[in-house]
């Protein structure tokens, strides 16, 4: 079976631009375009993942558009839009878990590890979490440290709080 084209679009959000990326099989891609190293945009916008990138519309997308702004209005609890991130078992098992955290709940990376069966993988689990293509629709942004304070997002520490304090995890103003 051939594999569908993948289409991009760069995403307007309160938080700033996201680019995204999709094909008839699901979103493969929600990313911070400003957590990008310089030049990643020009890259991607050719090829990903080995794919032409083409800059069009697409079903899942227009979908993903809505939800995500259904999400930021604090309409919207859990994306339906299928995601299907490229990544290891082992990544692709951390965010499936990733994905069980309901809205305006948090874990730490030593729960997760727990929760997939290996509570040594700690670190592991760090790096799947941090390694996450897919921003906020699988959110690694509602993993904190074990001591309940907010640690290393992609996207950086001030939108993991803002999307934290939207969601009712943390009340606002708490980590200034």
């Amino acid at each position: 079976m051939a594999e569908s084209e993948l289409c991009r679009q760069t995403l307007p959000s309160p938080l700033g631009d996201l680019w995204v990326a999709a094909d008839d099989e699901g979103v493969r891609r929600v990313e911070f375009l400003d957590a990008r190293s310089p030049g990643e945009e020009e890259r991607l916008a050719g090829m990903w993942r080995g794919r032409r990138a083409a800059q069009r519309s697409h079903p899942l997308l227009e979908r993903l558009a809505a939800e995500l702004q259904e999400y930021f209005e604090g309409r919207l609890r859990r994306f339906e839009t299928p995601a299907l991130p490229f990544g290891t078992p082992f990544q692709l098992s951390i965010w499936e878990a990733l994905r069980a955290i309901p809205y305006g709940e948090t874990r730490t990376y030593g729960q997760i590890a727990r929760q997939i069966g290996d509570p040594e993988a700690t670190r592991a689990v760090g790096k799947a979490n941090g390694d996450n293509p897919i921003a906020i629709v699988v959110p690694c942004h509602r993993v904190i440290g074990a001591d309940g304070k907010l640690t290393g997002y992609g996207g950086g520490l001030w939108r993991k709080r803002r999307l934290l304090e939207l969601e009712g995890a943390i009340p606002g103003g708490l980590f200034e």
